[in-house]
């Protein structure tokens, strides 16, 4: 499926910074069962390529699983050897997204300027990912949309929770990133499924 499909099944991508291997097949499930349909583990959590292995395998053929945090274009082989479809990064790399194409995967990388966006978009980037959010408003995603290319999809990621979402969909965000608000290192996959309910049904109808 393409980046689309999965925001249409539910726009909010999990992101599980600090999650351990053997936690992470159980907040999967939870997550699952709350409506979310795509996973990000960050490479700087304990163990990644063992989290997103196990993942892809449980629930590859359910949900879009992927890495975060990814910095380096040579990193992207070992995230798909561990069935990693999803390519997010913090900052602006094309090599990065070029990497991820060659290999068959989405790419979604991190921009804050229009000439960032243009040079990832040009790269193959699925879709962008607006971070710092907390530095941008919706009224500067909004701007960013009038002179990207028609449908370009933005997910505003940083400081995003279940009462701050509607202006940015207003303001025309794809989708959002979500983080703290959704998953802490350490937290139980109970806890995590009612913070995923509460994300959920705080999306427009």
């Amino acid at each position: 499926m393409e980046l689309r499909d999965w925001l249409r099944r539910c726009p909010l991508i999990a992101i599980l910074r600090g999650i351990r291997p053997d936690a992470a097949e159980l907040v999967g499930a939870a997550l699952e069962a709350a409506g979310i349909a795509i996973v990000e583990v960050p490479l700087n959590s304990p163990e990644p390529l063992d989290s997103i292995a196990r993942l892809a395998r449980r629930f590859g053929d359910r949900l879009l699983v992927g890495a975060g945090t990814v910095l380096r274009p040579e990193q992207v082989r070992d995230i798909a050897a561990a069935g990693g479809r999803l390519i997010v990064t913090p900052h602006a790399d094309p090599t990065i997204v070029r990497a991820a194409k060659q290999c068959g995967l989405l790419a979604v990388p991190g921009f804050f300027t229009p000439a960032e966006a243009f040079a990832l978009l040009a790269a193959g980037a699925d879709a962008l990912k607006l971070f710092p959010a907390e530095a941008a408003s919706p009224a500067v995603l909004k701007s960013l949309l009038a002179v990207l290319p028609p449908g370009t999809a933005v997910l505003p990621v940083g400081g995003i929770g279940a009462d701050s979402m509607a202006p940015w969909i207003a303001a025309g965000a794809a989708g959002f990133g979500i983080g703290s608000s959704l998953y802490q290192p350490g937290d139980d996959a109970a806890t995590v499924g009612d913070k995923a309910r509460r994300l959920v049904a705080a999306l427009p109808d």
